[in-house]
C-alpha cells in the first residue's frame, strides 16, 4: 500500500527564528501591525510504501529524525492519509 505523509516542520518554541522575525518586520511596515509572533517552517509531502500505516509513520518518524528536521532546533508533525 502507499500511504501519502504530510510533515509540517517548525523552529522550536523559543528559539530564535530570523526568518520569522523579518517577516514579521516586513508585515508591520506594509501596515499588518496586527500580525504578530511570525515563525517560518516548511511543509514536506511524500508517498511511504508500506504494509500499514502504522509502518508508515514509523518510517517517516524515521526520515524525519535522520534527514527531513534537525532534531535539535526543529520540532515536526506528521499526518498519514491513505493514497
Amino acid at each position: 500500500m502507499t500511504f501519502r505523509v504530510h510533515v509540517r516542520v517548525m523552529p522550536r518554541e523559543g528559539l530564535l527564528d530570523p526568518q520569522g522575525q523579518a517577516v514579521e518586520h516586513a508585515l508591520s511596515a506594509l501596515g499588518f501591525e496586527e500580525a504578530g509572533a511570525v515563525r517560518i517552517g516548511r511543509a514536506i509531502e511524500l508517498d511511504v510504501a508500506a504494509a500499514s500505516r502504522d509502518e508508515a509513520e514509523t518510517r517517516a518518524r524515521q526520515m524525519c529524525d535522520k534527514l527531513l528536521a534537525n532534531p535539535v532546533t526543529e520540532d515536526y508533525l506528521l499526518e498519514v492519509e491513505e493514497d
